[in-house]
């Protein structure tokens, strides 16, 4: 019966294990015939509680009275072993295994290549997960800008899934605790290019009977591009027909910042794109907040233009009409009209969004979890956003495991107001996961924030699965990423 106890107590007297099993409760370790016969005696009323259990030996009573608890780990050993990736549509999925079979799930951003995780993986292996600050400051400056930082700020919310399962608490309460129960969510909407101000209107009523009490529309220069006389220079950076704001082609209009294609808005062209705000506006009326994206490519004189024009419809942002990195002329935006500004999207780290914030260059910041940097990080970048008076949205465009990172950030920030929501694109999206979330996960404009482990999601494998890309794999192994094969110092 001692043995049975160390058992209990000792959790790490058990194999490791590298795989994907989670770690059973360790009564189950107690060798089987010994654990029949104590059981049995349990059952028959030798160890009761009113019996014979209070003149037996300490361990024959803890070893009863704990036979149903689970214990997940020891935390101070626990060290990584691996980590795999499921190809799923919506965008790649990393799993990190533990040598105690505690799993953390992260993504890597829409758009994004999963090499910017795997190439992590041989500077993880043999680390505590828990020492997560210490993991991040080693794999931080493989990250980048946008899509680049999708790699880092994965497996930085893998492992605070580990950390939040290892001590089982949700990972907003390693955030320090939460504001609020629910967080409320905004619905983004895009509209066709042959879209009427009247359908796109319509589309966004459609939202409002959804529950939704936030709503963001996409704009973009198409509204208008075959309007004569709507556009100056827009001809010559036609492809196709069509102005292409996501052409990846370099030298095209999408891969061409804001300043350096000279596309102009006459009075024409803006007042096509109030019409379309106009619409909107008296289709689901002044009581909610109304933000709009992707209006197009143009120079800081043409957004001042088009904020000016929108200043009657009261917008809760204008979001990224100029690259983030142009700070002087945010600001020269910002103080030239009273809607208020808004980017952040593609900015990584906290460093990243000083010079924004510290010269008040915008009215709010909008950090994507799955760029920033990750869970922790972005938590910074509102905290600190919010000792400078300005608030902060949060955007997100990836799986369900990092919207659940992106509501714990939420939960636990003061100054979150809102949080995007693309997952009504997909018709299964809410399938990919399950355990301790509500469903559906944005339930009338809200995200009930869970209080299981972690982030408090599983994957629904067989879902994730019918959805891998073509030639995609689910969890395949990566051993070919497990050495090292570079000096990472950045000072001699």
């Amino acid at each position: 019966m001692k043995s049975k106890f160390k058992t209990l107590i000792h959790p790490n007297n058990t194999p490791e294990t590298a795989g994907d099993k989670p770690l059973e409760p360790e009564e189950s370790r107690i060798p089987l015939d010994d654990r029949r016969e104590f059981l049995k005696k349990s059952a028959i009323g030798g160890l009761s509680l009113g019996g014979a259990l209070m003149f037996s030996p300490i361990e024959d009573t803890l070893a009863y009275t704990t036979q149903k608890v689970r214990r997940y780990s020891s935390p101070s050993d626990l060290k990584i072993t691996d980590m795999r990736i499921a190809d799923c549509e919506l965008c790649p999925i990393l799993k990190i295994y533990t040598n105690q079979g505690i799993t953390g799930l992260g993504d890597v951003r829409d758009g994004a290549d999963k090499r910017y995780a795997l190439m992590l993986k041989s500077r993880i292996l043999g680390e505590n997960p828990c020492n997560v600050e210490k993991i991040f400051k080693i794999i931080k400056q493989f990250g980048g800008q946008s899509r680049q930082a999708g790699g880092v700020c994965g497996v930085e919310m893998a492992l605070w899934d580990i950390v939040g399962k290892a001590f089982g608490v949700p990972v907003y309460q390693l955030m320090g605790g939460k504001y609020r129960d629910k967080v409320r969510a905004y619905c983004d909407t895009s509209a066709p290019r042959e879209s009427t101000p009247q359908n796109y209107a319509a589309k966004m009523k459609g939202r409002a009977a959804m529950g939704f009490t936030w709503f963001k529309m996409d704009m973009g220069l198409q509204s208008v591009e075959n309007i004569p006389g709507a556009l100056v220079n827009a001809k010559f950076w036609e492809k196709g027909g069509r102005l292409r704001q996501w052409d990846s082609e370099y030298g095209s209009y999408g891969m061409t910042k804001h300043p350096f294609n000279r596309v102009q808005l006459t009075q024409k062209g803006i007042d096509g794109l109030v019409k379309v705000v106009a619409a909107v506006r008296d289709a689901i009326g002044y009581d909610h907040p109304l933000s709009t994206d992707h209006w197009g490519h143009f120079g800081v004189k043409e957004a001042i233009k088009l904020a000016r024009a929108m200043e009657p419809y009261d917008l809760a942002w204008m979001e990224d009409l100029i690259p983030w990195e142009y700070t002087e002329q945010y600001k020269m935006l910002k103080e030239s009209t009273t809607t208020p500004i808004l980017t952040g999207e593609d900015i990584y780290l906290l460093d990243g969004f000083k010079p924004l914030i510290d010269n008040h260059a915008v009215d709010m910041i909008h950090p994507d979890i799955n760029s920033s940097g990750g869970i922790l990080e972005t938590k910074k970048i509102g905290d600190y956003a919010e000792e400078h008076g300005i608030a902060m949205a949060m955007h997100h465009a990836a799986s369900p495991v990092s919207y659940m990172a992106s509501v714990h950030v939420a939960a636990s920030t003061q100054n979150f107001e809102a949080l995007e929501y693309n997952g009504l694109y997909t018709s299964w999206w809410d399938d990919t996961v399950k355990g301790g979330i509500h469903k559906p996960i944005v339930d009338k404009g809200f995200i009930t924030v869970p209080d299981a482990p972690g982030l408090g999601v599983e994957l629904n494998d067989e879902v994730i699965k019918e959805h891998l890309i073509k030639g995609g794999g689910f969890f395949l192994p990566t051993s070919e990423w497990d050495e090292r094969h570079s000096g990472d110092r950045l000072w001699s």
